[in-house]
């Protein structure tokens, strides 16, 4: 499975001798405007303008490892239409309780370096909404200053609260940042840095009520990534990380997401997706629920799973969309 963060690690080659500058976005297109005193303002590129000409859309039909469903509970996973899919990767996805509000993450070509997709101009967040039973056009999520370079992936929306994470000029290494979004221009601002300390080295995350699941491959697992929570006090400092034990094993546990009841906890492990569910206050042992290469699990508040899927040919990464498993 695609790991975003690992990717963003390697933006940092890039951007780490750009220093002193302010917090921000994923955009690195920028243009001037007119009057020369304006501020630089983004460039608005369409998506399926940087798709490779002759990429080809890939299909179910087509799909030599097409992901299934191993529970009654579900229907078979199918793509989500376009405009959502292209024949680029969209990735990471985040469906807001509702299931008519969708994040995710694009990139135009799966198979470029991670610095072309620096400097594409498209690559990023992206937001569409659900009109009757068609998605719309997903527009880009700005949170950057125009004119600097950054890289941002993995948002989480918690009400009016969206976390990301960056490698961005200004910041030795990746780090998680928080946006607050703007109910008058329905734009996300006011970014700011999340200061863990170093040492918990937390990856992609989930926040619940007050507590904030994330993996990581820190010591004291029990091999390779493993999922770890934390509690938020009320003076907004965090807890310690504590090993799931119960969730985790040898391999690697990744990309955790709660149902937003809280009954269910999902995880990507061996290029599939498991479920945990919350018995008597407890987490039970997971169970495989959708295979093969099914990740990067959300869930919407009927329950259905939104998912991410890699399409591979010759054991080379092509494509990815993004899935919809419907509970029955």
């Amino acid at each position: 499975m695609k790991r975003m963060i690992i990717l963003l690690l390697l933006v940092l080659l890039i951007s780490s001798g750009c220093q002193n500058q302010t917090a921000g976005s994923s955009a690195p297109a920028i243009a001037q405007t007119a009057d020369s005193s304006s501020e630089p303002t983004h460039i608005i590129v369409l998506r399926e303008d940087k798709i490779p000409a002759d990429s080809i859309k890939m299909v179910p039909e087509a799909d030599p490892n097409p992901p299934k469903s191993l529970s009654g509970d579900y229907e078979n996973p199918v793509p989500l239409p376009y405009p959502v899919n292209t024949a680029g990767g969209e990735d990471s996805a985040f469906i807001l309780p509702d299931g008519q509000t969708l994040y995710f993450f694009f990139s135009p070509d799966v198979t470029v370096p991670v610095e072309q997709q620096l400097t594409d101009g498209v690559t990023g967040i992206y937001r569409s909404t659900l009109n009757g039973s068609e998605w719309s056009l997903p527009e880009r999520v700005w949170l950057q200053t125009p004119g600097k370079l950054a890289l941002d992936g993995c948002e989480v929306v918690l009400n009016d609260q969206l976390w990301f994470c960056s490698a961005r000029e200004g910041y030795a290494g990746l780090h998680w940042f928080t946006a607050d979004f703007d109910s008058e221009t329905r734009q996300w601002q006011n970014w700011k840095l999340v200061e863990f300390p170093d040492d918990w080295e937390v990856g992609e995350l989930h926040i619940f009520q007050d507590k904030l699941y994330f993996h990581s491959a820190r010591p004291g697992g029990m091999g390779g990534l493993d999922i770890w929570v934390m509690t938020q006090f009320p003076d907004g400092s965090w807890q310690r990380p504590q090993n799931l034990h119960q969730i985790n094993s040898d391999r690697d546990e990744g990309w955790p997401a709660l149902s937003p009841d809280g009954s269910e906890l999902w995880i990507s492990r061996d290029y599939a997706l498991w479920r945990s569910m919350r018995v008597d206050g407890q987490w039970t042992e997971p169970e495989k629920i959708f295979s093969p290469l099914a990740g990067e699990a959300t869930i919407d508040q009927q329950g259905n799973v939104y998912f991410t899927h890699h399409y591979f040919v010759d054991n080379q990464m092509v494509e990815a969309d993004i899935y919809v498993a419907y509970r029955k």
